[in-house]
């Protein structure tokens, strides 16, 4: 779960000089031959309904226990050729298509009893080295475990992407990806140079196109919108081509090189040690430090950072923070961090350090129990939270009893080299935000759903009650995060700001979405409740 990971995975700090070279591993194919097509597939065709066995698992394999679906038809690929087949068919027969990577998706996008089709990509997840376009191609059904382990162990390098091992790659760079390495590389679509995807045209007629970076016209705003405008809108990804911008020489040197080790510092305050004063010293001097050195100046350029605001019957907040540890005075500086916070704070904590290899801190992380319920809601805030708001969450996280232990607020540190690229260079537009905050409950009866909602929607509108219950842009707030779907943005019942959810997720990019949208989904056979919409005809 990526509330989850925001905790955990903080530890997986930015990197440092590119790696030397190694070994390549098989190749792919020249551009006008893509190797998805004409390689032997993993598997299949797999197509199942409801009277197959194997139809349970494919279809309750969502990590959000609060949505099943029901489709008529499942296809689990292995090739693009196939995906090619399965959208024709889907298209023949009028059926509603959606596309499942890593299951990871927080509302029923997938699972929507509306679905008829379902191609499941999580066989494809092959991870390789092509030496003719000098790209790393990964299928979209890796996780970014996968791709973590065998990008580093083959080449020494890595991508900037989240803290939970088992999120698909499908999604998860379609909504353009960051993490703890993000703070000195950006996002995983800053380092995207390809998409190879399957499309409809307007008969029906299915085909792969491969769109990279040097594309020109049409093609290239296909490969644009990849890089932030979220999944599930303009067809189906077969695989992603990775390269950095204006990277050359041998593969270990064409993306980013994660440190060796990470040195981190855990420190937490319990509850009841909290009153409502010392609560706000804390999240105040929080947030003006993570201002202060939120730059590429700052000696804490590649600093990962994550703050954990558990609910006060599960008795604690922490903070987690982590530097290369190769990196000169980086126990100092974290030392320092933890001296003004707890200063701040001015009640008892306690601090734990650790030096982790790197892969094992990206590796190991908390993992999400799969199947439970959630409802989670995202902000991009671009300043830190104001004392009103501090107050809020200082009384909604201590607001109920013992069924709302794993309701939390996860803050992510952001900034950095996020922020060092233009907004308009990527579909992602929030290239001004300093934190991203999820705001979460989790629980496993269902008969517990209706206060657990009534808990995180209250708790979300109150915080932004200055601007109709929604993080609107402005000077404090950047918006959402399309990877974070939230369809109560959509709802007039929670959003009463005037403000479309298109304008909260995408900024001033949506019109171009939907243009994209226009010219390669022409049948909108890929939609879904928060789906870019085509341009009004």
């Amino acid at each position: 779960m990526l509330g989850l990971s925001a905790a955990s995975g903080s530890a997986a700090l930015l990197g440092g000089p590119a790696a030397a070279a190694a070994p390549t591993a098989p190749s792919g194919a020249p551009p006008d031959r893509p190797s998805a097509v004409t390689a032997a597939p993993a598997l299949g065709p797999v197509v199942l309904g409801p009277d197959d066995p194997r139809y349970v698992e494919l279809t309750t394999r969502g990590y959000n226990g609060r949505f099943t679906g029901s489709p008529d038809v499942v296809h689990l690929v292995g090739s693009a050729g196939q995906v090619v087949r399965a959208v024709e068919e889907a298209a023949r027969a009028g059926r509603r298509v959606a596309v499942r990577s890593g299951g990871h998706c927080f509302e029923d996008f997938v699972d929507d009893p509306a679905v008829r089709a379902l191609i499941d990509v999580s066989e494809m997840t092959a991870v390789s080295y092509d030496p003719e376009r000098r790209v790393f191609a990964v299928e979209s059904g890796a996780t970014l475990g996968r791709v973590y382990r065998t990008l580093y162990l083959g080449w020494g390098v890595t991508l900037p992407g989240g803290g939970c091992p088992t999120v698909g790659v499908g999604g998860h760079v379609a909504g353009g990806g960051y993490g703890a390495l993000s703070r000195r590389y950006g996002l995983v679509v800053d380092h995207l140079h390809g998409v190879e995807l399957v499309v409809a045209d307007r008969s029906g007629r299915a085909r792969q196109v491969t769109v990279t970076r040097d594309s020109t016209g049409a093609e290239r705003e296909l490969w644009w919108a990849h890089t932030g405008g979220g999944g599930g809108n303009f067809g189906v990804v077969t695989r992603y081509l990775f390269r950095s911008p204006g990277a050359d020489g041998a593969p270990g040197e064409l993306l980013p090189r994660p440190p060796a080790a990470v040195r981190s510092v855990s420190v937490g305050w319990q509850w009841q040690d909290l009153d409502r004063e010392s609560f706000t010293r804390l999240l105040r001097a929080h947030g003006e430090w993570h201002r202060r050195h939120a730059g590429l100046d700052s000696p804490y350029a590649e600093l990962s950072s994550g703050l954990t605001l558990g609910h006060r019957t599960n008795g604690r907040i922490t903070m987690d923070a982590a530097l290369d540890a190769d990196r000169p005075r980086s126990k100092e500086l974290l030392d320092a961090l933890v001296a003004e916070l707890t200063a701040a704070a001015g009640v008892p904590h306690t601090a734990a350090t650790a030096t982790t290899p790197w892969l094992k801190s990206v590796l190991g992380g908390v993992q999400w129990p799969g199947g439970a319920r959630f409802k989670s809601k995202s902000t991009l805030l671009r300043e830190p939270w104001n004392d009103r708001q501090i107050g809020v969450l200082h009384d909604r996280l201590g607001r109920g009893g013992e069924e709302f232990a794993t309701a939390a607020v996860y803050l992510t540190y952001l900034g950095g080299r996020i922020n060092a690229v233009a907004p308009e260079a990527t579909a992602m537009p929030h290239r001004d935000c300093l934190f991203s905050a999820v705001h979460e409950a989790l629980w496993g009866e269902e008969e517990q759903t209706g206060r657990q909602l009534a808990w995180v929607r209250g708790l979300y509108r109150e915080l932004h009650a200055d601007t109709g219950g929604v993080p609107v842009p402005n000077a404090a707030n950047g918006g959402a995060y399309v990877n974070y779907p939230d369809t109560d943005l959509a709802d007039p019942r929670w959003n009463t700001s005037g403000v479309p959810w298109s304008t909260l997720y995408h900024r001033g990019h949506y019109e171009r979405l939907r243009r994209v949208k226009e010219r390669w989904d022409p049948l909108d056979l890929f939609h879904h409740a928060l789906g870019v919409r085509p341009p009004a005809g």
